[in-house]
């Protein structure tokens, strides 16, 4: 999830653990440690693009980093903080942590929550920014820094928002459900075969869902408002992935198409080849668009060494999609 949803999850734990006895203290440090865990993306800096997608969400999202580093962010601050309980400011790290990869195995990219086993946890039913999500989340834990630290308010405040966030990211299951049995209906109304069924909810929103249907020869993508009237309409897109030729035996290739879960397809402009991660969806909703959110030039360099460049998204582009998202999503 994005930045202040996890700052204001990790407040809310840490409220959850100690404000009681440490006050607005234990907001601050669960929203320090709910940050934490996504200091990953600075492997980006040293290594190539395949390398740090991979270890995105790895170690620091797991298990055993809670485990491992919890005690040792508990004893720093009990260093140099009054209160010196050791054991509650572990338990406070611990629960910021791991609610942290928690909540991000409910996205499309996933978690390695049980990191090192390579399983990638990704129930794909919330957006990494959705506001229904945390905006009431975040109402209830400004409440909560406004109270006394013995006040009654501030834990039915805390309370509110875990039971609001938590009960809404149940919801989350449901309405995939819901959607899942609308395409799957479709196509078999339409008499599509098809090898797999991918869905997932568009950007801000769990009322708009996407769908990927793997068949054959080519991948179809759909979309589907709870609000719709009309019959879903699947576009295809072609594969395309004979065009790799010999690259697919790269060793870079391969470990992409991995991490793309094998939901990607191949377009060619000039001499150029470009690989689209199709678990994204795109970056506009019109017919056969190739803007796809994860786009990525392949690049072969005179040794024959692959590197993979993601193609930057214009500020315009992300201003459009939002204005088609608001008029998809309120039905055909």
């Amino acid at each position: 999830m994005d930045s202040l949803t996890q700052i204001v999850l990790g407040a809310a734990v840490g409220e959850a653990v100690l404000g009681k006895k440490v006050g607005n203290k234990a907001l601050l440090y669960g929203a320090i440690a709910g940050t934490i865990p996504d200091l990953d993306v600075f492997a980006s800096y040293f290594t190539d693009t395949v390398s740090a997608l991979a270890m995105h969400r790895g170690f620091t999202h797991s298990v055993l980093f809670s485990v491992l580093f919890a005690p040792v962010f508990g004893w720093l601050v009990s260093k140099y903080e009054k209160y010196k309980d050791f054991k509650g400011w572990s338990w406070l790290f611990f629960w910021a942590f791991i609610t942290h990869p928690i909540l991000d195995a409910h996205t499309t990219w996933g978690t390695q929550l049980f990191w090192p086993l390579d399983l990638r946890l990704a129930f794909k039913t919330i957006f990494v920014v959705d506001p229904m999500y945390t905006l009431p989340f975040l109402i209830c834990v400004i409440l909560v820094l406004f109270q006394k630290r013995a006040s009654k308010k501030r834990q039915v405040y805390n309370t509110i928002g875990l039971t609001l966030s938590t009960t809404y990211l149940a919801l989350t299951f449901l309405l995939k459900s819901l959607a899942f049995t609308k395409f799957e209906y479709a196509l078999t109304l339409q008499n599509i075969p098809y090898q797999q069924l991918d869905t997932r909810p568009s950007a801000l929103n769990t009322i708009l869902w996407n769908a990927n249907v793997d068949t054959k020869d080519h991948y179809l993508i759909a979309d589907y408002s709870f609000f719709d009237t009309q019959e879903i309409s699947f576009e295809t897109y072609p594969k395309n992935h004979h065009l790799l030729g010999n690259l697919i035996e790269n060793e870079k290739v391969k470990q992409m198409i991995a991490i793309s879960k094998g939901w990607y397809t191949i377009n060619q402009v000039d001499d150029k080849l470009y690989y689209n991660d199709l678990r994204f969806g795109l970056m506009n909703l019109k017919p056969n668009s190739q803007d796809f959110v994860f786009k990525y030039l392949i690049d072969v360099d005179a040794s024959g060494n692959v590197n993979f460049i993601e193609q930057e998204k214009k500020t315009t582009d992300g201003k459009a999609l939002l204005f088609s998202l608001w008029k998809r999503i309120k039905g055909n």
